[in-house]
C-alpha cells in the first residue's frame, strides 16, 4: 500500500524527520529551487500538509494541493494558516497546544527577570574587568511584590501568573471575559486600563485579526516609562513601530522581545537600544518540548489517516 503524499513547508529535527520520512511520503517544499515548479509538480497528490507555526500555508498553498485534507502545525500559533481557503476546501487543521506551555510560561519569566536585574549587562561588567576598575554593577529593579498585567488568559497566560504569584506579585489581566480558574487576580477588560495598572506587560494572547497590534500607542503609553512589555506570543499582535519609537524617546522603559515581524530579519533599530532583551523565537526551545511536538503533528497525522479523531484540531 501506498504512503500518503505529506508536504513538508520547514524542515524538522531529525528525531522528527526519520519517523515522519518512515510513516509518509514526504515531499520537502524547503528543499525546492524553484518552490512554485515543485508545488505544482507534487501538489495533486498530497494529502497532508506538515507546517510549521511561523511558516503555515497559504491559500495558494492550499488550492495547488487539491486532494488536501490535513494541515498539521509544527507550534501552538496557526494563524499562518488561512483559515479560510482551509475551511472552504474542507481541510482540517492541527497545532500543538500544551506540550509547549510550560516552557514559553518559564521563557517568559526568565526574560522579566533577565532584564529587570540587568543579567546580561551584569555579567559583562565582570567579563570586561569593570566590576574590578568600577566597582559595583549599578543597581537594578525589583520585581517581587510588583504588579504583573497578563493580556491573554490562555493556557500560557495562565502559567504565567502560576509562576508571578511566587514572587508575590499584584496579578491582573485582560481577557474577553473573567477567568473561573483565576478567581484571585483582578480582571481588567481593557488593555489599556491594564498596561495603566501594571509595571510589568506579558503578552500571551493568540494572534488573529481582532488582535493584530492590539498592543499599541494607547498601550504603550499607559504602561509607561518605568513599564517593562514581554512578548511571548506572536509578533503581530504589538505594533512594532509604536513600540520603537516609545524605546527610543523614553515613554516606555523596556521590553523583552522573543518574535518579531519578518523574523529572523528583525528591524535593524532594535539592535541600537539598550533596554531591550532580545531572543531568537525560541521560548519552546528545549528538547523535551520540541520532541512531543513533532510527536503531536505525527500523531495527528497518523489519526486523521487511520479514520481516527485528530487529537488536537483547530478545525
Amino acid at each position: 500500500m501506498s504512503k500518503p503524499v505529506v508536504l513538508q513547508v520547514g524542515p524538522y529535527p531529525a528525531w522528527d524527520q526519520e519517523p515522519l520520512d518512515q510513516a509518509f511520503d514526504v515531499k520537502r517544499l524547503f528543499e525546492a529551487e524553484d518552490r512554485a515548479a515543485f508545488l505544482a509538480s507534487v501538489g495533486p497528490d498530497v494529502r497532508a500538509i506538515a507546517t510549521r507555526g511561523e511558516m503555515g500555508a497559504d491559500a495558494a498553498m492550499i488550492a495547488a494541493c487539491p486532494r488536501l485534507e490535513l494541515i498539521s502545525v509544527y507550534g501552538v500559533g496557526y494563524d499562518a494558516v488561512d483559515l479560510d481557503a482551509a475551511r472552504a476546501a474542507g481541510v482540517a487543521v492541527t497545532n500543538t497546544p500544551d506540550v509547549l506551555t510550560q516552557d514559553v510560561a518559564d521563557l517568559g519569566v526568565a526574560m522579566m527577570l533577565c532584564l529587570s536585574r540587568g543579567i546580561i549587562g551584569a555579567e559583562t561588567w565582570v567579563r570586561d574587568g569593570s566590576w574590578a576598575r568600577d566597582g559595583l554593577y549599578p543597581l537594578k529593579r525589583r520585581v517581587f511584590g510588583r504588579k504583573a498585567g497578563i493580556l491573554g488568559l490562555g493556557r500560557i497566560g495562565f502559567e504565567v501568573g502560576k509562576r508571578l504569584a511566587g514572587f508575590d506579585m499584584d496579578i491582573a489581566y485582560s481577557d474577553i471575559a473573567a477567568k473561573e480558574y483565576a478567581p484571585d487576580w483582578k480582571f481588567i477588560a481593557d488593555p489599556v486600563a491594564l498596561a495603566d495598572h501594571v509595571d510589568f506587560l506579558f503578552v500571551t494572547l493568540a494572534a488573529s485579526a481582532e488582535t493584530r497590534h492590539i498592543v499599541g500607542a494607547e498601550v504603550i503609553k499607559a504602561l509607561g516609562p518605568e513599564g517593562m512589555v514581554i512578548n511571548i506570543s506572536r509578533a503581530t499582535n504589538i505594533d512594532e513601530e509604536a513600540l520603537i519609537t516609545a524605546l527610543s524617546n523614553g515613554t516606555l522603559g523596556s521590553a523583552a522581545l522573543d518574535v518579531f515581524e519578518g523574523e529572523p530579519a528583525l528591524d535593524p533599530r532594535f539592535l541600537d537600544l539598550d533596554n531591550v532583551l532580545l531572543q531568537p523565537h525560541h521560548a519552546s526551545g528545549t528538547v523535551e518540548t520540541r520532541q512531543a511536538m513533532g510527536q503531536l503533528v505525527r500523531d495527528n497525522l497518523t489519526a486523521h489517516f487511520a479514520g481516527q479523531p485528530l487529537l488536537t484540531p483547530v478545525m
